[in-house]
């Protein structure tokens, strides 16, 4: 539930950053007639990944096992590659966002009705539709037959709505720059849980070889159905009989990206203008 609960928070409240930049600055600059238009955006948003979502869930049920589980392998493994990408480009961009936000919305407001729509769109629904992929692969991954994978989601999408709001009123201050970073490599984390947990799945569909060939067996250690195999699990998908090929996956993926995402982050050099640039505004 916890982890969970912290990648509702995290996408959340990254959705809800971009929510508070375009609605501001609207505001700000005296445009509150275009507000309508970005709520409208935003709404389609929230709708097309809440309806890819169910279509996700449910879709899946009228499948074969060996079906099923193809699906779920592979669509785990391009919820990874996805939140990977994220977590790597939220980390870079986070300073430039809100620039890079109301550059396009000055062009939207310049087009029309329509652009304005779809900028806020675009802005939010790939957020959601990220979200959606990976929350669904996260908890297919650590359901335990229970709704608590959803419950946390869920709490953490209202957390990360009230923080936002309180965040656009001013009366809260987030070092945005410390919680990305932290919740983004605790995502690498998981991402890694849900990748093996992907093979895994294309291993029960017979996609990939090695279901038998276990790494380790430790439940008789760490039982699943205990509180602490629980709490391993639901959290950083933990599996005391992994296969090979699952153990061989998690650790491929986790270390050097983990690695990666850790090093300490240096901007890209100021560009030095070129003589003739020089004198051109000489």
């Amino acid at each position: 539930m916890f982890a969970n609960y912290l990648i509702g928070l995290r996408e959340g409240l990254e959705a809800g950053l971009v929510v508070c930049i375009l609605i501001a600055y609207l505001v700000k600059t005296g445009r509150r007639d275009a507000l309508k238009p970005v709520w409208l955006g935003i709404a389609v948003a929230v709708l097309l990944a809440f309806g890819f979502g169910c279509a996700l869930e449910f879709g899946s049920q009228e499948m074969t096992f060996e079906a099923q589980e193809a699906l779920g392998g592979s669509l785990s493994i391009i919820a990874v590659g996805l939140v990977t990408w994220m977590v790597f480009w939220m980390r870079r961009t986070a300073r430039h966002l809100k620039a890079e936000l109301t550059g396009k919305l000055d062009n939207a407001l310049r087009m029309g009705t329509f652009a304005i729509v779809l900028t806020a769109f675009l802005a939010v629904g790939r957020e959601g539709l990220e979200t959606a992929l990976f929350v669904w692969a996260t908890v297919r991954a650590t359901s335990d037959g229970t709704a608590s994978p959803f419950v946390g989601v869920m709490l953490g999408l209202v957390t990360a709505v009230v923080l936002a709001w309180l965040f656009y009123r001013g009366a809260l201050r987030i070092n945005l720059g410390r919680f990305f970073t932290w919740t983004g490599g605790f995502l690498v984390i998981v991402a890694a849980g849900v990748l093996a947990y992907g093979f895994h799945d294309l291993q029960e569909a017979d996609v990939l070889p090695g279901l038998t060939a276990q790494a380790f067996d430790i439940s008789g250690t760490i039982p699943a159905d205990s509180w602490y195999g629980t709490l391993l699990k639901g959290v950083f998908n933990f599996q005391p009989d992994p296969t090979w090929l699952q153990s061989v996956v998690w650790l491929l993926y986790l270390v050097p990206v983990l690695t990666l995402y850790l090093l300490p982050h240096r901007p890209a050099p100021a560009r030095v203008p070129s003589e003739a640039e020089a004198a051109a505004h000489g």
